[in-house]
């Protein structure tokens, strides 16, 4: 083996995992988009093909994701700790799925989404993508630590409101819906996108602890 072979073995591979976790960061924002275009859209057959868009985000996230934990298989050193890089990948994966799940639900269930509480659910899933996504974005030199600062504290304050309008959604469902059946479909979608907010927390706290040991 040559003497810049070896050196290569040992660098930190940054771009490789950066370069990957923002694909990843910026599927989470399209996602993000694409759950409040579908919430939105009245129509069945619409929301379908907004729903497969969201399916083929979803497979390329987790494809993203592979590769991640390839190359922790074959890097030696990385950019910060293997564990964080792990765990980081996961919570955005989990994202993702959970993003899926909240607009396959509604079709699935044949839920019309005109609904207050959905569309509130949806517009804070919108909003934390995109702090999520701009924090991803500032790990790979870590300038900018207040941005990833203020990034977090909103992530945060997010998971707060949906847990909110979450409680709310679920006291005004058995007030109101007498059919016992869509109570229990709403109330599972209701679960769900509060979850991926969860998710999001789940990423920040990450993301801060990475903060903490490299900013």
């Amino acid at each position: 083996m040559s003497l810049n072979s070896m050196l290569s073995f040992f660098l930190p591979k940054d771009k490789v995992f950066f370069s990957l976790f923002e694909k990843i960061a910026t599927t989470v924002g399209e996602m993000g988009d694409l759950i409040t275009q579908i919430v939105n859209e009245n129509d069945y057959n619409q929301r379908a093909s907004l729903i497969t868009k969201l399916e083929q985000l979803e497979h390329r996230n987790d494809e993203y994701t592979h590769q991640i934990f390839q190359e922790l298989g074959k890097n030696f050193i990385t950019p910060f700790d293997r564990e964080d890089i792990h765990y980081l990948a996961i919570a955005l994966d989990d994202i993702c799925d959970y993003i899926y799940a909240s607009g396959k639900k509604i079709n699935f269930y044949k839920v019309n989404p005109d609904d207050n509480g959905i569309r509130k659910m949806a517009e804070i899933i919108r909003q934390g993508s995109h702090e999520v996504k701009a924090a991803v974005y500032e790990l790979r030199n870590m300038k900018n630590v207040k941005r990833i600062s203020d990034s977090i504290i909103k992530i945060n304050s997010f998971e707060n409101q949906a847990d909110d309008v979450f409680d709310m959604c679920i006291e005004r469902l058995f007030d109101m819906e007498n059919d016992v059946k869509m109570l229990i479909k709403k109330r599972e979608i209701y679960q769900i996108m509060e979850i991926v907010t969860d998710k999001f927390e789940d990423a920040a706290h990450i993301m801060d602890s990475i903060l903490v040991k490299y900013a």
